[in-house]
């Protein structure tokens, strides 16, 4: 029987250190305070780069070197971590203490199956039989809504959707049943049908297992969904904390005011997203620098078509000496088009073929049928230089869009030189540093290498090396999945400029329906590799006509919608 009285997390004044080369200390967590008592879900909130992740592989033993815990205490279901080894006796990662980490792939064995990674702590902590480990993974497998589980105990994490991993992710973390699970952006790559499904499960894990959860996000509307209490960082240190309610319908410290503030809200589209912050002279010199020169580019009206993509089909198949093939059709006769100037959003389920098409628009995966058609060429496997400059992406995971061997204001540079749009490298790393500062890093953030960064920092690179090319349509695959709100809303801000100011069309892609809705002109939603509607963004978001649309809005979390608007008018 779980001992309610005793929490399952106890940290008292915890300091995280850094040494530095140049002999001063990085202070990443500064004397925190945070309990967990059983079945309470603790979020942890702040913007990137704020210490949260740092409490959280501090508490499982995860710093890396040369960090270190310099004061304080951490106890886990009442065994306290030995400061200098960051680890304890009688408490084991994966069966007291689960994890589930904001990026998948890295958390992933390639070389091992979903069920071999699934099965492997079970059979080590919990003594089960491979007959009775493989049923418990199974079960595992749709608890989290994976489609077809049987079929995909067997696949590698490779062939599955990003989201798809992270589900395999937070199965692993459940496996055994432990007293403590620490949540590092759980839901950033799900979209909001699966979204709504993990916190369920993570709640009633709370409810009916007593189960402690220290949930580190940034989407607030998660928060509002289902944490009991919130902390909010800033700089490594705590600015205010309290229960979920107090905190997101009256917060008393000015930063947590402009966090909350900086949400996108999903019932109504403001022109631009308030972030007071942002309203500096160099943020704003920076940007009008990146207008003018993608203003270079601007031809034509916004009724120019960029983009125009008419019967697509991509088909995934098997072939084999022995057997018949086997063919996936990931997309099924996609057609859309994009204006100049436009903003087009896709919507849907992870796995349900907006990536591919992305990826296939890019020239990344062989279309199977149908047509491409920008700015009056049609696209076949082979991209021209030409188009490649006019055309860029972000993707959905930076680190690995980053070549982590060069160093920040060169891998910026490397595209301007490239396609020749500075006249000498000097001047492509005067590029560099203006779009660094245009999405919110200071210029000397140029200096360090990709592993130096948060996950939300890494991706405000990786969108100022795609702005670098002067493209004239952007593919933003989940581009801002891994930033803070704040930050957000001053990536959201930039590209809406860019849009406005030098024509810049852009085809977005999002299962975040709030940022979908400040964002796009129109929107299509699909589902298993095909559009079910197709609108502009005011009409679906007001009068859906499809039950699948219906769906996804419903499930959407708001945190007017789930306080009742109290947030508006405190």
């Amino acid at each position: 029987m779980t001992d309610t009285t005793r929490p399952v997390l106890d940290i008292r004044n915890l300091r995280v250190e850094y040494p530095l080369a140049n002999g001063n200390t990085l202070v990443a967590v500064k004397d925190i305070d945070l309990m967990i008592r059983p079945g309470e879900i603790h979020a942890l909130v702040g913007e990137s780069g704020a210490g949260k992740t740092t409490v959280g592989n501090a508490l499982m033993g995860l710093l890396q070197a040369p960090g270190k815990i310099a004061a304080g205490s951490i106890v886990i279901a009442g065994k306290e971590i030995n400061l200098r080894t960051g680890r304890t006796e009688g408490i084991v990662p994966g069966r007291d203490v689960g994890a589930i980490f904001q990026d998948p792939m890295t958390s992933l064995n390639p070389l091992f199956t979903v069920e071999s990674q699934l099965c492997e702590g079970m059979l080590t902590h919990l003594k089960l039989s491979s007959r009775e480990a493989k049923a418990r993974a199974l079960d595992l497998m749709k608890a989290v809504g994976i489609p077809e589980p049987e079929r995909r105990l067997g696949s590698y994490p490779h062939q599955l959707s990003g989201g798809q991993r992270q589900r395999v992710v937070i199965a692993t973390a459940l496996a055994c049943n432990p007293q403590l699970i620490v949540a590092d952006e759980p839901t950033t790559a799900l979209d909001v049908s699966v979204q709504a499904q993990i916190l369920k499960l993570i709640r009633d894990l709370a409810d009916e297992r007593g189960v402690g959860v220290l949930l580190v996000t940034h989407n607030m509307g998660v928060v509002a969904e289902i944490a009991d209490r919130v902390t909010i960082m800033q700089n490594g240190a705590v600015v205010e904390s309290g229960s979920t309610r107090e905190v997101l319908t009256a917060p008393k410290a000015p930063y947590a005011r402009t966090l909350i503030g900086a949400v996108p809200p999903i019932d109504v589209r403001l022109e631009r997203l308030p972030v007071p912050s942002e309203e500096t002279q160099v943020a704003l010199d920076a940007r009008a620098s990146v207008r003018r020169k993608n203003a270079k580019s601007e031809t034509g009206n916004r009724d120019d078509m960029v983009l125009s993509v008419r019967d697509l089909a991509v088909e995934y198949g098997a072939r084999s000496l022995f057997r018949k093939a086997s063919v996936f059709k990931a997309v099924k006769g996609v057609s859309f088009d994009v204006r100049r100037g436009e903003i087009f959003g896709l919507v849907g389920e992870s796995g349900c073929g907006k990536t591919t098409v992305a990826n296939t628009i890019a020239g990344l995966v062989t279309q199977s049928g149908g047509s491409i058609n920008f700015q009056g060429t049609a696209l076949g496997g082979r991209r021209e230089k030409s188009v490649r400059q006019s055309l860029q992406m972000v993707f959905q995971d930076p680190y690995s869009a980053l070549n982590p061997r060069l160093r920040i204001n060169a891998a910026i540079a490397e595209p301007i030189l490239f396609y020749k749009l500075a006249s000498s490298a000097d001047e492509a790393r005067q590029d560099a540093k203006t779009l660094l500062e245009a999405v919110g890093l200071p210029a000397d953030a140029g200096t360090r290498f990709a592993h130096a960064f948060s996950g939300g920092q890494r991706q405000r690179i990786a969108i100022a090396r795609a702005l670098g090319p002067r493209p004239s349509l952007l593919i933003c695959d989940e581009p801002t999945s891994a930033l803070d709100v704040s930050v957000q809303a001053q990536l959201l801000n930039l590209l809406k400029d860019l849009r406005d100011l030098a024509g810049l069309s852009m085809l977005f892609i999002s299962h975040d329906l709030a940022v979908i809705r400040q964002m796009c002109d129109r929107v299509a939603v699909m589902k298993a590799g095909e559009i079910v509607e197709l609108a502009d963004t005011e009409t679906l978001f007001t009068a859906p006509k499809h039950e699948y649309t219906r769906e996804l809005l419903r499930l959407a979390p708001s945190v007017e919608r789930i306080l009742g608007r109290e947030l508006a008018s405190a």
